[in-house]
């Protein structure tokens, strides 16, 4: 065992340990922050999300936080297999490098996906999506059983300052100003000052009021946030491409020191 140890200590080994060692430090700082956009993404940006009737943009925030886990303890095993120096562990390592790298891939792709669906339209939802996102807006606001729903239109209009799907008169269409507006023209949320009942009035002066109402603003929202989801997710597998190529070498190299 000693005579082994004796022929691992040529510089171009030493090197590589220290340089995949270095690796996996940064690699378990990166897998923190993979982890941390995932879950910032579905905790404090959930009430959009379930406005959204395609399921793609949680997709990836789920895939995300699934590779960031498994970045950590990989990250972890790596930093075991480079200071003892195990070709087995390597192996594991670089088989667990692979499976992040199609993992993050998937999350890039997925996001670039979904952005370009918006892409050609000018930075704007698919005409189906556009509808549905204002039937869920203006048929199920204040519903029964629809609290979430509820919590993210008041949410949206307010930190997005605007009322409406495509305008303020679309609170004329739906459910909500038949059956729980008590004479209000729009939802309090919409006004500029929210207050019990401010939204009798939808003055200009009293309400917000966007060009492209909420849609466009929510537009702008994902596709920023989508981009951000799939430069982490490509920028992360781009160290596991050195990871690899640095395992790949030292692994290389200690197989030569046994011989």
């Amino acid at each position: 065992m000693a005579d082994v140890e004796g022929k691992t200590h040529t510089c171009g080994t030493i090197c590589l340990k220290y340089l995949l060692f270095v690796f996996n430090l940064f690699f378990l700082l990166a897998g923190g922050a993979v982890m941390a956009v995932g879950i910032w993404t579905l905790v404090d940006k959930s009430d959009y999300i379930s406005l959204l009737s395609s399921s793609t943009y949680m997709v990836a925030a789920y895939i995300l936080i699934g590779a960031g886990a498994i970045v950590v303890v990989t990250g972890m095993l790596g930093c075991c297999a480079t200071i003892r120096e195990q070709r087995g562990l390597l192996i594991v390592f670089f088989i667990l490098l692979l499976l992040i790298f199609l993992l993050e891939i998937t999350a890039g792709i997925l996001a670039y996906v979904y952005y370009q669906e918006c892409f050609p339209l000018c930075y704007q939802l698919n005409a189906e999506l556009r509808a549905d996102l204002k039937e869920r807006m203006i048929q199920n606001y204040q519903q029964p059983g629809q609290e979430q729903i509820t919590r993210a239109v008041d949410r949206l209009q307010q930190e997005f300052k605007c009322c409406g799907s495509n305008s303020s008169a679309d609170w004329r269409e739906g459910a909500w100003i038949q059956t729980y507006a008590d004479r209000r023209l729009v939802p309090d949320s919409c006004c500029k000052t929210p207050s019990e009942r401010c939204g009798v009035r939808d003055h200009p002066s009293n309400i917000y009021r966007v060009e492209g109402g909420c849609i466009s603003k929510l537009e702008e929202f994902l596709l920023q946030h989508l981009l951000i989801l799939g430069s982490v997710g490509l920028g992360i597998a781009f160290l596991q491409i050195v990871g690899m190529i640095f395992t790949c070498c030292l692994f290389q190299s200690l197989k030569e020191d046994l011989y």
